[in-house]
């Protein structure tokens, strides 16, 4: 019998962070806090967006109505990076970047974490920018799936290709 795998992924919906972008965008242009402040989110590029307000608590309101739209969207807050709020002329900014892929460092944490905490004969390889974790027994990849659940890789991570 062959072995049963999955693969650990981090990856975004790009369709479904477009949509919170355009619902944020909505109620920025509508909420009565906004109004007057040039308070502004759009994408900057491909994997970045940008938020832009007269004051940097407005920026930071805006980035809020943000996350908040993420979260009801099921997009992980750890697959969005958001740096501090920078002035720029006479507005603040804050650009923020999707997250993508487990780095190599983050990959060899969490195959240590599956050696050292997982049930025996679970093996994890690092395979690009996603590991497979395979074993004999179903059981063994469904321990350890909740076992990297209840880690925090500063990551969000996927579970995907269950075979």
């Amino acid at each position: 019998m062959a072995d049963a795998s999955f693969d650990v992924v981090s990856k975004v919906d790009r369709q479904e962070v477009d949509n919170a972008l355009n619902q944020a965008a909505k109620e920025i242009a509508n909420r009565y806090d906004f109004r007057n402040t040039g308070a502004q989110i759009a994408w900057s590029g491909e994997e970045a967006i940008e938020l832009s307000a007269d004051s940097e608590d407005r920026v930071r309101a805006a980035l809020d109505v943000f996350q908040q739209k993420l979260t009801r969207r099921q997009i992980s807050l750890k697959a969005f990076d958001a740096g501090e709020p920078r002035e720029s002329g006479k507005e603040y900014k804050i650009t923020g970047s999707l997250v993508e892929g487990i780095s190599a460092e983050n990959a060899k944490k969490i195959a240590k974490t599956v050696r050292d905490s997982g049930p025996k004969g679970v093996k994890a390889q690092i395979q690009g920018d996603e590991l497979r974790i395979s074993s004999k027994k179903r059981d063994d990849l469904q321990a350890t799936i909740a076992l990297l659940k209840g880690e925090d890789f500063g990551i969000a991570l996927q579970y995907v290709n269950f075979r």
